[in-house]
């Protein structure tokens, strides 16, 4: 894993959009996903096993979240990766961790807690190419097959249906990236898509620390992140496109319009 700490909105960019260049499609088309974190030492534990918490729990969780949930309006859930791609976009503890295809997505929820505007951020840029070769033979084999370099709920249905089955596909530990299917118009602004590891207590972090090729760690100073918020705004990259509806739009306008720290 390669860290660099950049100081200037330049270096910024040439590091997030390093290695875009795809020689075979003579486009700049990456195989890079984004995640943005306000603190530097933010691990990517998940909320399921962040501090050992849920771990015993998860098919608890699970079992009552799909218990309960048919009684509230929602979109057809036709597999357990479904289920869980719902449950995690609407805050259950799961073993799923966001991340988007976007790096001004991943910047925007580096800058959005002005409250850790002066701690130094990160951005985790993972190449799903790179750890895709870690995947057991199945997988690979359904990648294949479909010609995609990452996953839909439907291909993960395929090869396994439950998490169990998924656990004992490997016993070395692999990470997958798969799409969600388009819940709303959140998911989709996002351009997101999720982790997920096999097993409920393995930790993303301790696994891609590991890995020599395919990995970065974007350090980004405290004293860059306010001008890297305020042009994110000017690029309309807010709350207010991010988090569709008034919840959304109320959250943009808070953060816009406070004052900055001195």
């Amino acid at each position: 894993m390669r860290e660099q700490r950049v100081n200037t909105w330049v270096e910024l960019q040439e590091a997030l959009f390093a290695d875009s260049w795809n020689e075979k499609l003579g486009r700049h088309r990456p195989s890079f996903v984004f995640r943005g974190m306000p603190h530097v030492e933010h691990d990517l534990s998940t909320a399921l096993n962040r501090k050992g918490m849920f771990v015993r729990q998860e098919r608890d969780l699970l079992r009552a979240f799909r218990k309960y949930a048919p009684g509230v309006p929602q979109p057809r859930m036709e597999s357990l990766w479904d289920w869980l791609a719902l449950a995690q976009h609407h805050g259950l503890p799961t073993r799923l961790l966001d991340w988007t295809f976007s790096p001004y997505v991943a910047l925007h929820f580096l800058t959005e807690d002005t409250d850790l505007a002066n701690q130094d951020g990160v951005v985790w840029c993972v190449d799903y190419r790179v750890t895709n070769r870690l995947l057991p033979r199945p997988l690979k084999t359904q990648l294949q097959r479909e010609g995609a370099d990452v996953f839909t709920a439907e291909m993960l249905t395929q090869v396994a249906g439950d998490l169990s089955t998924f656990d004992r596909l490997a016993k070395h530990p692999f990470v997958l990236f798969f799409e969600p299917p388009s819940l709303d118009a959140r998911i989709i602004n996002q351009f997101a898509l999720f982790s997920v590891m096999n097993g409920p207590a393995l930790r993303l972090d301790e696994f891609l620390e590991d890995q020599e090729k395919g990995v970065r760690r974007l350090i980004v100073p405290a004293s860059l992140k306010w001008e890297v918020r305020d042009k994110l705004d000017q690029a309309n990259v807010t709350e207010r496109v991010l988090f569709p509806g008034l919840d959304g739009l109320s959250r943009w306008l808070r953060r816009y319009y406070s004052p900055r720290p001195r």
